[in-house]
């Protein structure tokens, strides 16, 4: 029944407005009513749930626009612009599958699954289509049809991960979107027009290419390619190991959930991490040398667990291990930097009493007794006990952890080759389909949610809250220095999503529509929706999962 319903939002003196509607009315063509200008507009959020323009209003709503230099406008565009991918990747090779893979930077990895890559004539195609696409201006609808014209669709198409995906969603309507006569299926808002996609690359880079989007501080300009051999390295190796198992999507794994097959799928997932951290491990012994392991990695990889895994490996050959946390080593509350709002920054480098850590080791490797430091965090002062003096004897190495281990500044008087540094992500090789990938980022967020609840009493929203400005400063002190490691660790266990969903979702379920979270915690919901759970018993002791969920075999 259409009936009358309020729309409210902030005019330019920054007050709120209301507008009465009828039901049903889409929420675009309210933008002049509204004073919202076209330009750079993405989406818009309605009772904080991104919505498209083309979303029909039916309840009483606070709406707000998405612009192109926020965080979910940058998401939007990219997500977009794989879509322009392809739609013009299926009308030039529309019996060729296209595969979304890995981020490198600010681009998206692709392959075509054929025995070779493009052609240079097809590549020139490829591009010259989606341009051709964007200086069409077309219309990116979204629309909702029933499940039996879905799996038809999907069929027409050649989609047949996400047909398989749709075993497990049991949803009568399902949302797809299209441009002109392509359709395929994204999990969030689009961009209203291909027209907005203008700022994108396609590039050549070994067996397949990068889809290249602009950084959301300058939507406009692209930033120089950078090239991650280590990294690119690691996932093409991981995501060739995942299609010897037959395992390369969300959809094969829920198969494998539903057969009861999953516990053997976990043993050998365990099992490959725990021989990859046994390989890194037979890489110090070799370099005899190395006195001191230096881990770092992004928030949530796993770092705790990690050192303690590999803590037993190097014990296995010989070695004896100690650990020092650079956490000790902070100079003191009134010494420590101020960041941008004033606030004392502790993940900056120099907040750490970085000559006093170097003559530590010094010491420590000359065989000299020391006192380490400790920091109360409480006062926000430094302080010593004789109670932690320590000799570093011939067969035993220092494993530290901490933000700063591939820093170089962080140990400059150690001699390259007494140092051994291992970099952690936690980077999945599974996909939700062919078009849609699982990023890093939300898989470390999720565990962050459910680790903060578990140990922290910390809510997902408060989590959620402060998840950019740990972003913020993992792209300031973390990735810059990555390809300097002699290692890399992938943390990520391919069956975990379906072990956390069970933790996460009701987490995510108390944010409700009033918080600014809500936008957030929506998107997980709907992407953790596509996982067929994992009971948190068929996890073992010694898993990193176990970092998260808790039970572990290790004491933290």
């Amino acid at each position: 029944m259409i009936r009358d319903i309020f729309v409210s939002f902030l005019n330019k003196n920054n007050e709120i407005e209301k507008l009465k509607i009828k039901t049903g009315t889409i929420v675009g063509d309210l933008l002049s009513d509204m004073h919202i200008p076209l330009e750079n507009l993405y989406a818009l959020k309605i009772n904080n749930e991104l919505c498209p323009l083309d979303t029909p209003i039916e309840v009483t709503s606070f709406v707000e626009p998405v612009l192109s230099d926020t965080k979910e406008g940058a998401a939007i565009y990219r997500r977009s612009l794989c879509f322009l991918l392809a739609a013009a990747a299926n009308k030039l090779f529309p019996n060729i599958r296209l595969v979304v893979g890995h981020s490198l930077g600010h681009g998206y990895f692709y392959t075509f699954d054929k025995e070779s890559t493009l052609t240079d004539a097809e590549f020139t195609l490829l591009q010259q289509e989606m341009r051709d696409l964007v200086k069409k201006d077309l219309q990116i609808k979204t629309t909702y049809i029933s499940y039996e014209e879905a799996t038809k669709l999907f069929e027409v198409y050649k989609l047949t991960e996400t047909r398989k995906l749709m075993n497990f969603t049991g949803k009568a309507r399902i949302k797809i979107n299209t441009i002109e006569r392509f359709a395929d299926l994204y999990f969030n808002a689009l961009v209203p027009s291909t027209g907005i996609l203008k700022t994108f690359e396609i590039k050549k880079y070994k067996e397949g290419f990068f889809l290249r989007f602009p950084k959301s501080s300058n939507p406009n300009e692209l930033t120089k390619f950078v090239e991650e051999p280590k990294l690119y390295e690691l996932y093409k190796t991981y995501k060739d190991w995942g299609k010897r198992l037959n395992v390369t999507s969300v959809a094969s794994l829920n198969e494998l959930i539903c057969h009861q097959k999953i516990n053997d799928f976990i043993d050998i997932s365990e099992t490959y991490q725990e021989k990859t951290i046994s390989d890194i491990a037979t890489q110090i012994y070799s370099s005899k040398k190395v006195r001191i392991v230096l881990i770092a990695g992004p928030s949530s990889s796993g770092k705790t667990t990690t050192s303690k895994k590999l803590g037993l490996e190097l014990q296995a050959i010989g070695y004896t291990p100690k650990i020092i946390s650079l956490d000790c080593y902070y100079k003191g509350r009134e010494f420590t930097p101020l960041d941008e709002n004033g606030e004392p920054d502790f993940e900056c480098l120099e907040a750490l009493d970085v000559d006093l850590l170097n003559q530590n080791l010094i010491d420590l490797f000359d065989g000299k007794e020391v006192t380490i430091p400790s920091y109360d965090f409480h006062s926000g002062k430094q302080f010593f006990d004789t109670k932690n003096n320590m000799i570093l004897n011939k067969n035993e190495i220092l494993i530290m952890e901490g933000i700063h281990g591939l820093n170089d500044q962080l140990t400059p008087k150690i001699p390259h080759e007494m140092k051994f540094k291992i970099y952690l992500s936690a980077l999945t090789q599974l996909n939700l389909d062919d078009h849609n990938r699982i990023s890093t980022s939300d898989n470390r967020l999720i565990r962050r949610i459910v680790r903060d609840f578990n140990f922290r009493g910390k809510s997902a929203a408060g989590t959620i809250s402060m998840w950019q400005s740990v972003r913020n400063g993992e792209i300031k002190h973390i990735f810059p220095f990555q390809n300097n490691a002699d290692a890399i660790l992938n943390t990520a266990l391919d069956y975990e999503l379906a072990v956390l969903r069970v933790y996460a979702a009701p987490l995510l379920r108390q944010i409700n529509p009033t918080m600014k979270e809500y936008t957030e915690a929506t998107r997980l919901l709907t992407f953790l929706e596509n996982f067929v759970t994992v009971p948190s018993t068929a996890v073992p002791p010694r898993s990193i999962l176990r970092e998260f969920i808790g039970v572990s075999a290790f004491k933290y």
